[in-house]
Parts: C-alpha cells; sequence; structure tokens
C-alpha cells in the first residue's frame, strides 16, 4: 500500500514531465521552418535563390564557359508533367540567357502551383541571378492546359573561377497541398 502511495505522486510528475516535452517538441517543430529559412539566407546554404528579378548590367566575360544543368521535379501525387525543354546549355559569365520549361496538368480540375528553385553547388545561388522566371509568382492552370514558362537569367561575372558547372533545379507543388496561399516573398528565401 505504501509503493502505491509514493507512486501516484512520481506518476503525476512524470505525466507532467511527458506533456511539457511534447509541447516542447511541437513547438521546436513549428518555429524549424522559419529558423531554417533565415539560416540559409544568412549563410548563404542549401542553393536557395532570392525572389527579386535582377537587371544585367554586367560585361560578359567571354574567356570563361559555364555549363548549366537544369532539372525538375514535382511534389508528391501532383499529376503534372514538368520539365526543361532544354537540359543543359553552355554560357558566358555576364551573358542573358532564356530557357524555356514545359508544364502541364494533366488533372481534370483548375490547380494553382509554385515552383520552388535550388542551386547547386550552393554557393553559386549568390551569382545566379533571374531577370523574368515562372518561379516569382503562383501559376494557375485548368484542367488540361499546358505552357511553356520562360526563365531569362545570367551569372554574375563574379562567379568563382572554380565553379564550372551549375545545377538550376525546381520542385513543383501545389499551393493547396501548402493548406493556404503562402506570398512568394516567403518561400525558401528571396530570388536574386
Amino acid at each position: 500500500m505504501n509503493n502505491n502511495a509514493t507512486a501516484k505522486p512520481v506518476n503525476r510528475r512524470l505525466f507532467w514531465l511527458l506533456v511539457l516535452i511534447v509541447i516542447g517538441m511541437f513547438g521546436f517543430g513549428f518555429a524549424m521552418v522559419p529558423l531554417y529559412t533565415v539560416m540559409c539566407k544568412t549563410l548563404g546554404l542549401n542553393g536557395k535563390t532570392a525572389n527579386l528579378a535582377a537587371a544585367n548590367s554586367q560585361v560578359v566575360d567571354k574567356s570563361r564557359i559555364i555549363t548549366v544543368e537544369f532539372t525538375t521535379s514535382t511534389n508528391a501525387n501532383l499529376p503534372w508533367d514538368f520539365y526543361p525543354l532544354t537540359k543543359k546549355i553552355e554560357i558566358h559569365p555576364g551573358q542573358n540567357t532564356l530557357v524555356d520549361f514545359f508544364a502541364k496538368n494533366n488533372s481534370t480540375k483548375t490547380m494553382t502551383v509554385q515552383a520552388i528553385p535550388s542551386v547547386s553547388p550552393g554557393l553559386a545561388a549568390n551569382y545566379l541571378k533571374k531577370t523574368e522566371c515562372f518561379c516569382f509568382t503562383q501559376q494557375t492552370f485548368k484542367g488540361g492546359e499546358n505552357r511553356n514558362m520562360p526563365v531569362l537569367f545570367h551569372l554574375d561575372a563574379s562567379l568563382p573561377k572554380d565553379i564550372h558547372t551549375i545545377t538550376l533545379s525546381y520542385t513543383m507543388f501545389d499551393t493547396a497541398s501548402l493548406g493556404h496561399v503562402v506570398p512568394d516573398n516567403q518561400l525558401h528565401g528571396r530570388i536574386k
């Protein structure tokens, strides 16, 4: 009987300790997205690009050739075709370049999507400057609709000399799966 009486306060303290741990874990998980975004933006990690159009006022550096590769993916269960019309190009730093991506909504319903860019190596994200990009805004497609979507960009001439290949990737997300509309400037930092 004595063991039962002392076990109740211990069990109660353990219960409340576990409840506090669960609440703390939930709060930490909820705070991770904005903390991750701030960390990537501050440290220039993970190939995140900024969300603003950049004008090109540079001289083209014809002494260097950089290979730019393009890749795409769609978020899980997104019934879309999405791919670059050009898989790889060679350009000079400072040279304006236009490439197109193809997107098709294979469903029968109207959908709004957002493409999230990423650059590899991550350091190169600071030197990839987009003037025009479908990723700047959310795109709405009717069921069965398709279109070519342009990206006009250049590489800053101050791109480090040891970078010879850059990969520009886009992942397409259904904005309805986000649960709410996310303002363009809050999607993984700002695009330069």
